[in-house]
């Protein structure tokens, strides 16, 4: 799988401490109250419940549409989660004629409700909370579900479409996305033709070969199922 391409070989190192220290801190949840592992990544304006379910349904569009059409000239940095970043912005921005043109999708096929936001909420897009407490436009792999996401489980069977699930290979972070029955993800290129981009079944992948990348609570490599902190 694709390495962040920002992260310096230091960061990597470090990170991959801090990493497995909170790895281990998911691992004992079952022991810890909700709250304090939510706590960092509670922000203070939300979605409704409503709001929430649109923007879920928008996401997928938008990654499927990555998946079916190619990735969109307007998606810069192509990697796990550059793909999780493009896909949440999108989902949060105004989705007119203007909006369905140049993302490629057609006017008159059947789309989500749009979302109504007020303008606090509309003000998440593009803003992500790094390591270390900054706000911007850029965040890691690690950092987006350490502090923009809030861990549900290790049970694949408790995922909501658009949740994450993020593997941790030591040196590697990795994201992919829960479309429902299919997993979506972005790998890295392999040839100059290849785009990266991947879908798989969910019990084709439960059965991966490389057990690393199965989703399952035996894989201590996996460390489970996020949602993004500002759904409902």
């Amino acid at each position: 799988m694709a390495r962040g391409w920002a992260m310096t070989l230091w960061h990597r190192r470090h990170g991959r401490r801090a990493a497995l220290r909170w790895l281990a801190a998911c691992a004992a949840t079952v022991a810890m109250p909700a709250w304090a592992l939510r706590a960092a990544a509670e922000p203070q304006v939300q979605l409704s419940q409503a709001q929430s379910r649109a923007f879920q349904a928008w996401m997928l569009r938008i990654v499927n549409a990555q998946i079916e059409r190619g990735p969109s000239p307007r998606w810069t940095h192509r990697d796990c989660a550059g793909l999780v970043r493009f896909a949440v912005n999108e989902a949060l921005t105004v989705h007119d004629a203007k909006w369905l043109h140049a993302n490629g999708i057609a006017s008159d096929r059947r789309l989500p409700p749009e979302l109504e936001l007020d303008a606090k909420q509309a003000a998440l897009r593009n803003r992500w909370v790094q390591t270390g407490g900054n706000v911007g436009h850029f965040v890691t792999a690690l950092a987006l579900v350490q502090h923009n996401s809030r861990f549900i489980a290790r049970e694949i069977s408790q995922a909501l479409p658009g949740d994450l699930l993020f593997f941790d290979q030591g040196d590697e972070q990795h994201l992919m996305v829960w479309m429902g029955a299919r997993i979506a993800y972005h790998t890295g290129t392999v040839t100059p033709d290849d785009n990266g981009l991947r879908t798989v079944d969910i019990k084709e992948l439960t059965s991966w070969k490389d057990t690393r990348w199965q989703p399952v609570v035996n894989n201590p490599n996996f460390a489970g199922v996020f949602r993004l902190a500002f759904l409902s």
